[in-house]
């Protein structure tokens, strides 16, 4: 394949800069299929590992990263793989153990900084965490985004400072707010919105976004009490007529 791509763009000021980055992935599913042919999309350098060389099918036509058949924990399968360049490696297989054997293997012994492994059962996803392998427990945010479509809107605590003084607030707002503006929430809330969630999309906020139906936006509010925003989300905006 020769030189891997080790690239990425990122903004520096009012310059757009090529940046060199390289990702591993273990798993070659619909997850592990979908963040390949997204990072190579957008430039990057990809690896992919699957023991089935038929889960290839999966990438992108125009993928252009490596393929690599064999066993995402096996060591010279992860040198395949480029994984001593790597920035970051996600294992997203169907299997908990080798996803979190695999990536144990990238960190200790590998020393890539940035891991990942998905992992289905909550209950072990958490003791992960606890060794210091960052998870993705499928069951729980499967769970989670479900009722948050079922259940009345809320604003939940997402990050608070130490001094309690300001806190990022995740909150979906009612039916009658469909249709505002940004800027008017932000008006009328006295919230900053920093970013919102939108068909699986993050997205930065801009004043001239309009809040559409599932919308989950992530509001920067002054102390750590929701209770206010959240009754405002979830009552008809008071607008002036």
């Amino acid at each position: 394949m020769g030189t891997p791509k080790l690239h990425a763009w990122l903004l520096r000021g009012d310059r757009s800069t090529l940046v060199v980055v390289h990702f591993v992935i273990m798993g070659c599913g619909r997850v592990g299929a979908r963040l390949a042919s997204t990072l190579d999309a957008a430039g990057h350098s990809v690896a992919v590992i699957d023991q089935d060389s038929k889960a290839f099918s999966r990438l992108s036509p125009d993928f252009s990263g490596r393929r690599v058949t064999g066993v995402g924990m096996d060591r010279d399968c992860l040198r395949q793989a480029n994984i001593k360049e790597a920035y970051a490696f996600a294992a997203v297989s169907s299997g908990d153990n080798s996803n979190i054997i695999a990536a144990r293997v990238a960190r200790e012994v590998f020393h890539v900084e940035h891991v990942v492994a998905r992992i289905y059962d909550p209950t072990r996803a958490y003791l992960y965490e606890r060794l210091g392998i960052p998870t993705v427990a499928s069951v729980q945010r499967t769970a989670e985004s479900v009722l948050r479509r079922l259940l009345p809107p809320d604003a939940s605590l997402i990050w608070s400072h130490p001094t309690g003084e300001v806190a990022l607030v995740n909150a979906t707002p009612s039916a009658p707010w469909y249709g505002l503006s940004f800027q008017l929430v932000e008006e009328l809330t006295g919230c900053r919105i920093a970013f919102t969630s939108r068909l699986g999309s993050i997205r930065t906020a801009s004043p001239d976004l309009v809040v559409q139906e599932h919308d989950q936006l992530y509001f920067a509010i002054n102390g750590t009490d929701t209770a206010a925003l959240r009754d405002q989300l979830a009552s008809p905006p008071k607008t002036e007529e």
